[in-house]
């Protein structure tokens, strides 16, 4: 039984799990941040089986996350980098992983700790602002009124 597809509603959330939203599909991209371009990288870090991770980097090239690039002879060697819509991922795995540092790790030792190589400094915790800056949390949330998806959150089928 394959797991449940999204295309039919309406919000970003459930279109971006269509595209990144197993979990093999997150450490690959995570590895690729961090350096990983060949299908054995991949492979020795993850420890995922073979035929899964061909058709995670298969999907993740389809939905333009990933390119494929040549190496070597044609055909023979392969490597796998982000694109910019897959870098654009960035932002969520670190969010990923502070609220894991938080909420799984809490006061136990993190098994890492990353900060700016530019400054040394530690990251701060993302937060969501408006345009002007200013916090907002999910209490001050709410959808455009002219959105074509904005329905009543009790209504339960759109994104807000």
């Amino acid at each position: 039984m394959g797991r449940k597809r999204f295309d039919e509603m309406p919000c970003a959330i459930a279109q971006t799990l269509n595209q990144v939203g197993d979990w093999w599909t997150l450490l690959i991209v995570r590895d690729a941040m961090k350096g990983a371009r060949r299908f054995s990288d991949f492979h020795d870090s993850t420890g995922i089986a073979k035929n899964i991770l061909t058709d995670r980097l298969n999907k993740l090239v389809e939905n333009k996350i990933m390119a494929r690039e040549e190496v070597g002879v044609r055909g023979h060697r392969q490597e796998y980098i982000l694109t910019e819509r897959g870098e654009a991922l960035f932002p969520i795995l670190i969010a990923m992983q502070q609220w894991g540092d938080q909420w799984v790790y809490g006061e136990k030792p993190r098994p890492v700790e990353l900060i700016d190589t530019r400054t040394g400094e530690k990251l701060a915790p993302l937060a969501v602002a408006n345009e002007s800056g200013i916090p907002v949390t999910r209490h001050d949330l709410g959808a455009a009124p002219d959105s074509p998806a904005a329905v009543p959150l009790r209504a339960g089928r759109g994104c807000n």
